[in-house]
């Protein structure tokens, strides 16, 4: 694209952006401190030490007070350094609990009728990517929080039924509840200002015990000789802490009417019984604030966690406010107007910084629904420490210490130490990385931390995280499951990104290539059981999606081609090609790689619908339309006719590549003609990719579908009443509502039916549901894919959008529709309403509650109510690239850019916006 066809760039440096640049640049430690703490430590694997694995069980949150956590630490509102050292959190208590609140509640799997879910209203609010400035809000009840009534009450409800949310018990009625905002400011990287504004939003007075605590992560008592750390009191209003790896901090607080002192050690007397090392023990302030015990703090003001107490008496309809400031170096006038001057302009530096990356076109509400959905991915980074080798130790079970027999999880794993700030699914209900997760949020995050985004992709390719053998690690309930293989997409998109730039990270580009390589290879070995380019990989992240579960022995016996799976390996191909293109334009000798890359696509391609009337292949050209292919152990095969994303997941693998390619890569070039001269046949049957057919532009098309089967997909799902939502691509047919899918073995029925909201079973957990709602990741790649292909076909092919209208788009306007719908989810309607707050009145009319977004893990496919998880802004948090997406790109840049990624088209003025003088 040529100058004249873009609007001038802004390259002026924001105060944000120069963090940026200092932190990457000149190692200047901005992101040090940031919100790395869990929200949910207990009832993780990492913390499991059961015999029977059952990790909910072991570690509750009953216990979580009592018992100092072996491998992480969780709170409210929470900070910490980037190994999790030194913490900061809030605990609070409305006179009435009775347990000190000090982190999130919710239900266990078994709890829950659908699965874990928690049971508390907080909102990340805003982050700059430094977090040097930080808002969060919490919604603390002034009633007894119903901690037995949400129990039991879902505990006892159906699958079918509703869960019971904490709205439903009514302590939220007459508005007898605290909102506490909770913000953090950096004055430098090492001096964090905190302030905590408490509302009182009911109609009387009321009381609220504030407990900002600062303590050490546990760190003595499992690793040999390390050093205790101490915090102790300086004066009535600051807390010293000093610890041997990280120095000396001062905590001051302003205003507090005692500083309390314990240990982070487990109170094993309330627990087990048993005598405690110490007198001091982890749930001290608990003992202290609710039961009144005074002995239960150390009287000599010293231990490894703190806490500043405030009472606060709020009037009806008013506010007080708490400042502390945690730093590294001693102020004289901690709480002077530098504090409030320093506030000041962290908020004025974190609104210049969203006014220069968000796209001048958006509207107030729109504007909001992105700034939040990205301070929701900058909140979410958690530090996650997992040392298997010593875990598999600790159990009994290393396989290579011949320690033990027992059946555990994750014991071909030893070789990872997991020791970094990740980016999280939902700190509470998914508090460990996933894979495939990890990589969409890279899509987002690059919007506001590119090199933070970069950092995330390489991690799951380095040696301590990545499987000797290849394997890239799913999640640490099931290390060796398989996700989709989408780090090479991600991978790609960034790289493009930056070339936009003018900074090609050659570098980056061939690091990630070298561990993508063992990757693929795994792949091909391990995951195509007959060598014929056809792929199983179990359930690959889509849980209930299939008649059966794909991750366990089929009842049938046999097992499952798998149209995703093979679809996603297609796509796979694709991107490794494009990635070997560009390393050959440095080095030639990439271009035989890159052939392998091309050849792999086309066999496999081939494979997904042989020439002739085959039963046994995954596409069905009665119904136009792709099925997983079981293989019965006679040797007969059958297509599972679900109509599920599965079978739109082969319209992702599609790449529009560029006239000038064969110039520029003579050795691919000669390759791929003597491929074309031994199987004539193969590419005449495949979508169009020799001199028979040139796309616009002369583009060559590498895509799985050719027109015919992209018209037929499309017509169903663009259908309403198929896949066609108004609020994006539902995961299955609604057709399949009055007409399910069911397979019959031995008596037993299996059926996939239509289900728009929560899943009705247990497979995984049955915490997630792929049969009906919206899921915003395979979203985006169908938006993806449909751009690809706008690039080859251009403004002459259209479609039926919605099928049957009488309405024709081009493939750009159907991916423009899509993410028009994809956006509605959380934008107020004509009549200001959300639809991802469903019929929840408090969140669509309170003005308390109506702004505040919560960014679901899915949601209905019928009305676009949000589902699951209510904090994954992980992959959601693609809802700002959309809006961002839109707001920038145009037909005429993609028909006339040469890149090959275009999606990182839109970026162009934003990130070069946010760059400045470094593009320049």
């Amino acid at each position: 694209m040529s100058s004249s066809q873009h609007p001038p760039i802004d390259y002026a440096e924001t105060s944000e952006q120069k963090r940026l640049n200092d932190a990457r640049e000149s190692g200047v430690p901005w992101k040090k401190w940031g919100p790395y703490l869990s929200e949910r430590q207990w009832g993780t694997v990492r913390e499991d030490y059961s015999n029977d694995g059952n990790a909910w069980n072991y570690f509750s949150h009953d216990q979580a007070r009592s018992r100092a956590y072996r491998w992480g630490e969780d709170g409210i509102a929470g900070i910490s350094d980037d190994k999790q050292r030194l913490c900061f959190a809030l605990a609070l208590w409305n006179g009435r609990d009775p347990i000190l609140k000090e982190r999130m509640f919710g239900l266990t799997n078994n709890e829950s009728n659908h699965g874990e879910d928690v049971k508390e209203y907080y909102f990340y609010l805003d982050s700059t990517p430094t977090h040097s400035y930080m808002k969060y809000l919490y919604k603390y009840p002034q009633a007894e929080y119903p901690y037995w009534n949400l129990v039991d009450t879902n505990r006892r409800r159906s699958r079918e039924e509703f869960e019971y949310e904490l709205l439903d018990t009514g302590v939220f009625d007459d508005d007898r509840y605290f909102d506490v905002f909770v913000e953090y400011a950096k004055g430098d990287p090492e001096d964090i200002l905190v302030r905590i504004s408490v509302h009182n939003r009911g109609q009387e007075k009321a009381t609220l015990h504030l407990l900002p605590n600062l303590w050490f992560r546990n760190t003595w008592a499992s690793e040999q000789g390390s050093a205790k750390p101490t915090l102790h009191q300086i004066d009535n209003a600051t807390i010293r802490a000093s610890h041997p790896d990280i120095g000396k901090y001062t905590l001051a607080c302003d205003g507090a009417s005692e500083l309390l002192f314990t240990e982070n050690e487990t109170n094993t007397k309330r627990l087990w019984g048993q005598d405690s090392p110490s007198p001091y023990v982890k749930d001290a302030f608990h003992e202290y604030i609710i039961s009144g015990k005074r002995e239960a703090v150390n009287p000599q003001k010293v231990g490894t966690k703190a806490a500043a107490h405030f009472l606060l008496e709020v009037p009806a309809g008013q506010s007080k406010v708490v400042r502390l400031r945690l730093s590294a170096k001693a102020h004289a006038n901690a709480f002077g107007n530098a504090f409030d001057k320093i506030f000041s302009s962290c908020v004025a530096d974190a609104n210049e910084f969203y006014d220069r990356i968000t796209p001048a076109s958006l509207n107030e509400d729109e504007r909001r629904v992105h700034r939040q959905a990205l301070a929701g991915m900058l909140w979410t980074k958690q530090y996650y420490y997992f040392d298997l080798d010593k875990w598999l130790t600790e159990h009994n079970a290393h396989p290579m210490l011949g320690s033990g027999s027992r059946s555990l999880r994750n014991t071909e794993w030893f070789h990872m130490l997991n020791s970094d700030i990740i980016s999280m699914p939902d700190k509470w209900e998914y508090p460990w990385y996933a894979a495939w997760d990890l990589a969409f949020h890279t899509i987002a995050l690059s919007l506001v931390d590119f090199d933070f985004a970069k950092e995330q992709l390489l991690l799951m390719l380095r040696n301590l995280y990545a499987h000797p053998n290849g394997q890239i690690p799913a999640y640490e309930w099931n290390f060796g499951d398989v996700n989709p293989p989408v780090h090479a997409w991600a991978t790609l998109f960034l790289y493009n990104i930056e070339q936009e730039l003018g900074r090609s990270d050659i570098h980056f580009l061939k690091s990630a290539f070298q561990g993508l390589m063992q990757n693929f290879n795994w792949w091909v070995n391990r995951k195509d059981p007959e060598g014929k380019n056809v792929f199983a990989g179990g359930f690959l992240g889509l849980d209930n999606i299939g008649i059966f579960d794909r991750s366990a022995q089929l009842p049938t016996g046999g097992h499952l081609d798998q149209a995703d799976g093979t679809a996603w390996m297609a796509f796979y191909c694709q991107n490794m090609l494009d990635i070997a293109l560009t390393l050959a334009e440095h080095d030639s000798g990439y271009e035989e790689i890159a052939f392998r890359f091309l050849e792999h696509f086309l066999w496999i391609t081939y494979a997904m619908d042989r020439i002739g009337a085959s039963h046994d292949e995954m596409w069905d050209e009665e119904d136009g339309f792709f099925y997983d292919l079981l293989r019965l152990p006679n040797g007969d095969a059958m297509r599972l006719k679900v109509r599920s994303m599965v079978g739109l997941l082969p319209l992702c693998a599609a790449s529009a590549m560029e006239p000038s390619i064969a110039d520029r890569f003579p050795q691919l070039a000669e390759l791929a003609s003597l491929f074309r001269k031994r199987h004539p046949e193969l590419l005449e049957h495949i979508a169009p990719g020799d001199n028979t057919f040139v796309g616009y532009g002369g583009r060559r098309l590498l895509s799985v579908c050719n027109k015919k089967k992209i018209e037929r997909i499309l017509s169903y799902m663009l259908d309403e009443n198929e896949f066609l939502s108004p609020y994006g691509i539902r995961s299955l047919s609604r057709y399949h509502l009055e007409h399910p899918s069911v397979f019959y073995v031995e008596g037993h029925e299996y059926k996939v039916q239509y289900l728009p909201a929560e899943s009705n079973t247990g497979m995984f957990g049955g915490n997630s549901n792929w049969r009906g709602p919206v899921w915003m990741p395979v979203n985006a790649l169908l938006i993806r894919s449909l751009l690809n292909l706008y690039q080859f076909y251009g403004d002459d092919f259209k479609v039926e959008c919605p099928t049957r209208s009488g309405n024709y788009m081009t493939l750009f306007e159907v991916a423009k529709e899509i993410g028009s719908r994809l956006a509605k989810i959380f934008l107020r309607d004509a009549n200001g309403r959300r639809p991802v707050y469903g019929g929840a009145k408090k969140f669509q009319e309170d003005p308390h509650w109506k702004d505040y977004i919560l960014f679901y893990e899915y949601f209905h496919g019928d009305n676009g109510a949000g589902l699951g998880a209510s904090h994954q802004t992980g992959w959601t948090g693609l809802v700002a690239r959309s809006l961002d997406l839109f707001a920038r790109l145009k037909p005429a840049d993609l028909l006339a850019t040469s890149r090959r990624d275009l999606v990182a088209r839109m970026t162009h003025d934003q990130v070069a916006g946010k760059r400045g003088d470094r593009a320049a």
